[in-house]
């Protein structure tokens, strides 16, 4: 590979682990992604049959359903509308860090946010939200850089092995420039894809990077959905697990027609929806398009 963590810049800052993590490092405690992983290697669901030819799995996956995101907000009504139907919160390491009462809630590290109003990560603000909610977090996305490229992807790398042992999964983020064997080796059950990128090239990869998630068994996060038709194209066309917008965060409104998209994904599934799809069915190469192949 040729992304060496040897190779990764310092960051600025020591970062110290939170007191909450040694116990699940030392193997004292046992969180939800190190359950999942050894559920999967004693199966041989656990992404291995991937690159090894002589690794077969031993059952067929089940298509799991899509669970959508929205941003923090503090509008009572709109929270309302999201819990009661079954939608998740997003919470920014660059926003207000309350988690709302959801138990079904994700971190973000704040890159987006400070990328939209011109500033630097914040590494800081990062380490500070984790401290507080990255334990509860179903999932942490690892801190990028966005628009970086492989830049990026070496930043995060970093932060991938600082963050080993969390009990939610960490979400690596793949952006333009990047293809499918750039991650490939990192996934697993407890280390899965936040399709994050430019919105050309997102619509116009998603499906491929459905398709790597299916062959690694990890889960598959879309960022920055905020209508029925693409919510559509993430359920259906790319099998992704989970998706996150702002839309049902600023209008309460838009909550019922979004979630009766995601119901409808559901119920008419994409017959090539690469969730739940017999692995042998899923090329290596992950139908890459070919003008965007290095």
């Amino acid at each position: 590979m040729p992304h060496l963590l040897s190779a990764i810049a310092p960051l600025q800052g020591e970062f110290t682990a939170p007191s909450w993590l040694n116990p699940y490092r030392d193997g004292e405690r046992i969180g939800r992604s190190q359950a999942i992983q050894a559920y999967s290697d004693y199966y041989c669901v656990d992404g291995s049959a991937d690159t090894d030819g002589a690794i077969e799995e031993r059952i067929v996956l089940q298509r799991t359903p899509m669970v959508p995101y929205a941003s923090r907000t503090g509008t009572r009504q709109n929270l309302d509308a999201m819990r009661a139907n079954g939608w998740g919160l997003l919470v920014s390491a660059k926003g207000v860090l309350r988690t709302e009462g959801f138990k079904n809630f994700m971190l973000d590290n704040g890159a987006w946010s400070a990328f939209t109003q011109g500033q630097p990560f914040d590494e800081l603000a990062f380490c500070k939200a984790f401290d507080l909610l990255g334990e509860s977090a179903r999932m942490v996305v690892v801190p990028d850089i966005v628009a970086g490229g492989l830049k990026s992807l070496d930043f995060s790398l970093k932060w991938l092995d600082r963050l080993t042992g969390i009990p939610g999964i960490r979400l690596l983020a793949v952006q333009d420039g990047m293809v499918p064997d750039d991650v490939r080796d990192f996934l697993n059950p407890g280390i899965g894809i936040f399709v994050g990128g430019s919105t050309s090239w997102k619509l116009r990869t998603a499906h491929s990077w459905g398709l790597l998630a299916r062959r690694r068994r990890c889960h598959l996060h879309i960022g920055r959905v905020n209508s029925a038709k693409r919510i559509l194209l993430c359920s259906a066309a790319a099998g992704a697990h989970s998706v996150d917008g702002t839309s049902a965060s600023m209008y309460a409104k838009t909550v019922a027609p979004l979630t009766a998209a995601v119901n409808y994904g559901e119920t008419q599934p994409d017959f090539l929806s690469p969730n739940g799809q017999d692995f042998e069915a899923t090329p290596y190469d992950c139908a890459w398009p070919a003008d965007l192949a290095r």
